[in-house]
């Protein structure tokens, strides 16, 4: 895998709390730069990010719910709503793991359809609800992969990456399987070498999250270096 090919599949991801405003303008100028899929940002930067990613091919991504997700349903769709009013086409929505640990999955089926279809409104839009697997069973992250999935997700995601443990290929594997084919996966959380990024798409990841982006992309021109 190229790296141009590598920062294709990959939200070039900056969310921590202290980030700056130059620090995200930044992070958006090396996105756009590498040819990423989007660059995920703070809430607060969006407008930031859509001026200086609007016309590319770089989308503006932003966190609904981040990280716990068990807001009410109403405040998501009002973070939603103004991430997308100031330019972000791609969203990633904590879902709200207290219903659905709770067993009210009805709630977090009509949560996350709401938002979808406020997403889907939008040219390019898309919604990648994240499951947080290391806090679920195996069973618990398949059903709430069928879940989001028919409820609208264009994606799932495996963590938020400030919860438990990041991504690994055996959650990537079975959220794979247990949803349709047109919904994809997002793999997150502690993803730093080429090997972990390879095998994480190998097993089904469509989507990479990541802040090591940099990295991930010099080790992949040392690989093709090599060659």
């Amino acid at each position: 895998m190229t790296p141009q090919e590598l920062a294709a599949v990959i939200d070039h991801t900056l969310l921590r709390p202290t980030a700056t405003a130059q620090e995200t303008e930044h992070a958006c100028q090396q996105g756009l730069q590498w040819g990423c899929a989007s660059v995920c940002v703070l809430p607060c930067y969006v407008g930031l990010a859509y001026s200086i990613l609007r016309g590319s091919a770089t989308a503006v991504c932003t966190v609904v719910g981040f990280p716990l997700g068990s807001l009410h349903r109403r405040t998501k769709l009002v973070e939603a709503e103004e991430a997308l009013a100031q330019g972000a086409r791609e969203l990633d929505m904590v879902m709200n793991l207290a219903a659905f640990c709770s067993g009210d999955l009805r709630a977090v089926e009509q949560e996350i359809s709401a938002v979808a279809a406020m997403v889907h409104r939008h040219a390019g839009g898309k919604l990648k609800v994240i499951l947080e697997c290391s806090l679920l069973s195996p069973e618990q992250q398949e059903l709430a992969a069928r879940l989001a999935a028919h409820a609208g997700a264009d994606f799932v995601k495996t963590s938020t990456g400030f919860l438990g443990g990041g991504a690994t290929v055996e959650q990537v594997a079975r959220l794979r399987r247990a949803i349709p084919e047109h919904v994809a996966v997002k793999a997150s959380g502690g993803i730093r070498t080429l090997e972990q990024a390879l095998e994480l798409l190998a097993a089904g990841a469509a989507r990479l999250g990541t802040s090591a982006t940099a990295s991930l992309l010099e080790q992949a021109q040392q690989r093709v270096t090599n060659l």
